[in-house]
């Protein structure tokens, strides 16, 4: 189905199932009025991630189009180096994980084109996670490397009644480096630990704007459900990452110079491709956040800090 607005010009396609659209008629670095933003909008809501081919974007525009949707986030928590005069801009490139870590890094976690490997959302170690990230592409290879989303509505609506009950009152514990923490003293872990940040947060996230109930944990983050014994917290973590890492609930995207991608944070998690650590090839993607709120679960319980503080425009690294 396709959906073409009068007011507004924008279309809004449809590409899989549960997740995902394709939006033309829009140029991403033009003024908005507020009734395309209110169609964007209306789109993420629904669809979850909206995809933009052949935009023409700098760092000021993104940041531009970003700032519509909500206030923008610093570059990252532990990124003490954003883009001289645009620090909400967060640069995905393996050449900066070099510089910033050294090659240990890449050898040791095998992160090379992502922060995170293997399936999360994003900055969950947050009390406030971002509620939406805006990803463009710069430069990416002509083969792999694309980024594959999962709905976190539909794998929660997966769920029979009897288990949607049971963990809608569950609460787990989200840090960088999940249950696998940094440890050492290398470059790496020093940063993190410099730079704490976890928080409890409900299994289930009630959606602020949506009412929609989300799955709320993923491998890159949550380290484990609280106050249940090990066994059995790996035992439901391992139930829900195989609930929501169905391919059904899927959609994967393929990138080109001037492609966006713009998903909704709350809703979604997400995939950095796996399949280029062996290429020789350079990929550079350079992502926005917009501040989020505390998640709440189902049964008003609000996210609560462990370390740390709230994910704001105004964060400050802590560098050894």
């Amino acid at each position: 189905m396709t959906i073409a607005p009068e007011r507004t010009g924008v279309t809004v396609r449809p590409v899989a199932g549960h997740i995902g659209a394709d939006i033309t008629g829009v140029d991403l670095a033009a003024p908005f009025d507020q009734a395309t933003v209110a169609e964007l909008t209306a789109a993420l809501h629904r669809h979850k991630v909206i995809f933009f081919r052949g935009q023409d974007l700098d760092h000021a525009a993104q940041i531009r189009f970003g700032k519509l949707f909500g206030e923008l986030t610093y570059a990252h928590p532990h990124d003490d180096a954003p883009p001289e005069g645009y620090a909400e801009i967060f640069t995905v490139d393996p050449e900066r994980y070099k510089q910033r870590y050294g090659g240990e890094y890449t050898v040791r976690t095998r992160r090379k084109y992502s922060y995170v490997a293997g399936w999360h959302t994003d900055v969950t170690a947050a009390v406030n996670p971002p509620a939406a990230s805006i990803l463009r592409a710069e430069v990416v290879p002509e083969i792999g490397g694309d980024t594959t989303w999962t709905n976190l509505v539909a794998a929660y609506e997966g769920l029979s009644a009897p288990v949607r009950a049971f963990v809608d009152g569950l609460r787990a514990e989200h840090r960088y480096g999940g249950s696998d923490k940094p440890k050492g003293d290398d470059a790496y872990a020093r940063r993190v630990n410099d730079n704490l940040l976890v928080s409890i947060h409900p299994v289930v996230r009630v959606h602020p704007v949506t009412g929609e109930r989300a799955l709320f944990v993923n491998p890159g983050f949550t380290s484990h459900v609280v106050d249940v014994e090990p066994r059995e917290s790996k035992a439901i973590l391992d139930l829900l990452y195989a609930e929501i890492t169905r391919p059904e609930y899927t959609v994967r995207f393929r990138w080109e110079p001037g492609s966006v991608a713009f998903w909704d944070n709350r809703a979604t998690a997400h995939l950095a491709p796996a399949d280029l650590d062996h290429l020789d090839v350079r990929r550079t993607l350079h992502r926005v956040t917009v501040i989020g709120e505390r998640p709440v679960g189902p049964d008003g319980f609000e996210s609560e800090i462990v370390a740390g503080r709230p994910f704001t425009a105004d964060h400050a690294v802590v560098v050894d």
